[in-house]
């Protein structure tokens, strides 16, 4: 038996469970913030499972929203309408679905461009749920047991609505899901191929959704890549924390007469030849090089690169980290900008949630002080279009990038 059809015999009770919440803390909920806290509930009864769906009340029996029980953790309740006579049934997470794809479809999707973050978890009314289209197939993730109860509706709505030839399932743990302590990956629906070749830009990337990094390729830096093409034309070029070589596609693309690819991945290195050969770029402007890249930028020559991309992986993985990782991004921004030739461009990035933009900004500041240099910032960037977010829910703040001029 195909899994998913396994999975659609499932079946659900929508009645809903009433919750109580204190009314001083029911202005989260007003202003359309996803979570509530599990201490602003009067009345948790006691055997409610993970996923069942509940209304929740003021104390004046005033309704304020509908959700999912999400088990007995600090955050009770994900919120996914404000609706109260809205069903929760198949139809419900097809418009959810189907609104999303259709915000893509306007803005993003063309001939060009096939790949994209289909839906962005809480911020489109199904939290926990994230989905990455690449070409025609998707990959999704169920980040609280809560969404995970919902799984046979998700893909079935998935199914209808986008007809992708494979559903891969790739979710990984996290410290917001620890009560789901394993990390579930496999074909849900269709076929995979080994490798997707997808479109972004009139670029091509081959992407390995099972064993690649997070779903298989950064979406979310679509938009900072094609920044670095604008800024390429005729630069030495240095993309440092390379992967699979996006950003040193990138700037081929652009007009760089030279690009050196630095990460410590042989197999990300490789991939990264292969999609720069798949994009029919000349391999002998490019230099691979097999590093720790805090090693490399200690020993790179000064004064070679017009052009440096620094996208390193989180520095802050919690709150217990933020010193630490602040010092990691003051360091390695401070000696990028060091060797940098003048007047020169940094391209410096930092997805960890827990460092706001303002703090990233603040730490260049101090990093371009430290090497005696001033720093200018000519762009600036966030999400991409393709990761919307509710002005709300700041903690899904992620992803921060500057685009800046280093002189004396």
């Amino acid at each position: 038996m195909n899994l998913l059809n396994a999975l659609l015999l499932t079946t659900y009770d929508i009645a809903m469970i009433n919750l109580t919440i204190q009314n001083n803390r029911i202005s989260p909920i007003l202003g359309r913030h996803p979570w509530l806290f599990s201490r602003g509930v009067l009345n948790l009864p006691d055997g409610i499972e993970s996923g069942e769906p509940v209304k929740l009340f003021d104390q004046n029996k005033r309704f304020l929203a509908q959700g999912y029980f999400n088990s007995y953790s600090q955050i009770a309740v994900r919120i996914w309408s404000y609706e109260e006579n809205e069903e929760i049934n198949d139809a419900f997470f097809i418009t959810r679905i189907t609104k999303a794809l259709a915000l893509r479809k306007q803005y993003l999707a063309s001939k060009l461009t096939d790949s994209f973050r289909l839906f962005n978890s809480e911020n489109e009314g199904l939290p926990g749920l994230v989905v990455d289209k690449y070409a025609d197939y998707l990959v999704v993730q169920f980040h609280t047991r809560g969404i995970e109860t919902w799984k046979p509706q998700i893909l079935d709505a998935l199914i209808k609505i986008v007809k992708p030839k494979g559903i891969f399932e790739k979710t990984y743990v996290s410290e917001a899901r620890m009560e789901k302590p394993e990390n579930p990956t496999g074909l849900l629906y269709g076929e995979l191929p080994e490798k997707i070749i997808i479109k972004e830009n009139g670029l091509r990337f081959y992407v390995d959704v099972r064993a690649g990094q997070k779903t298989g390729f950064f979406l979310d830096q679509r938009d900072k890549r094609a920044a670095v093409g604008r800024f390429s034309d005729g630069k030495t070029v240095l993309n440092c924390f390379a992967y699979t070589g996006g950003f040193s596609v990138y700037a081929l693309a652009g007009g760089a007469k030279e690009v050196t690819s630095v990460e410590i991945s042989e197999g990300a290195l490789d991939a990264a030849r292969e999609n720069i050969k798949l994009n029919k770029f000349d391999l002998k402007k490019c230099h691979f090089e097999c590093a720790d890249v805090k090693d490399y930028l200690r020993n790179a020559p000064t004064d070679k690169f017009d052009l440096i991309v620094l996208d390193p992986p989180a520095f802050i993985k919690n709150r217990d980290k933020v010193r630490e990782g602040i010092g990691g991004y003051k360091k390695i921004n401070e000696v990028a900008i060091r060797l940098i030739k003048q007047p020169g461009i940094l391209v410096t990035c930092s997805c960890s949630a827990h460092l706001p933009i303002q703090d990233f900004r603040f730490l260049l500041a101090e990093a371009a002080g430290y090497a005696k240099k001033s720093a200018q910032i000519l762009e600036t960037y966030t999400h991409g279009l393709d990761h919307p977010e509710l002005v709300a829910f700041t903690e899904g703040d992620y992803l921060k990038c500057f685009i800046l001029q280093i002189q004396q």
